[in-house]
């Protein structure tokens, strides 16, 4: 099977920076794509950002407006998430994921990815 650990969550102040780290470990497997969700307390989980590896392709959620950049190494199966300029509605537990198969579009769906991390928690104070 594979694992993906989460790491680099915590608690910070409004305004402030996290950087999520993400690495897959296990059985080899057709990485095309790794991706962040999160899920806030009484919300649904919902879509972040992505990276489809085939030409290093980011995609993110509307609501991220450029504080958020995704990045990685396929070859590692490791994926990042820096986050800057962090507010409080960005408190959530953040998961990782990748997805084992290929889509000609973008990874923003749950359905689309095959292997999930356990999260990692991100607390914004005010």
């Amino acid at each position: 099977q594979v694992q993906l650990v989460e790491s680099g969550g915590g608690l910070v102040q409004a305004g402030g920076s996290l950087r999520l780290s993400c690495a897959a470990s296990g059985r080899t497997f057709s990485n095309y794509a790794m991706g962040w969700f999160r899920q806030a307390p009484g919300k649904e989980r919902e879509f972040v950002a992505s990276i489809k590896w085939s030409r290093g392709t980011p995609f993110y959620e509307n609501f991220v407006q450029g504080r958020f950049t995704i990045s990685g190494d396929s070859a590692k199966n490791t994926v990042f998430l820096q986050m800057n300029s962090l507010k409080p509605e960005d408190t959530a537990v953040y998961y990782c994921a990748a997805a084992a198969a290929w889509y000609t579009g973008s990874y923003y769906r749950e359905n689309q990815y095959d292997y999930w991390g356990a999260g990692t928690q991100v607390t914004v104070s005010s």
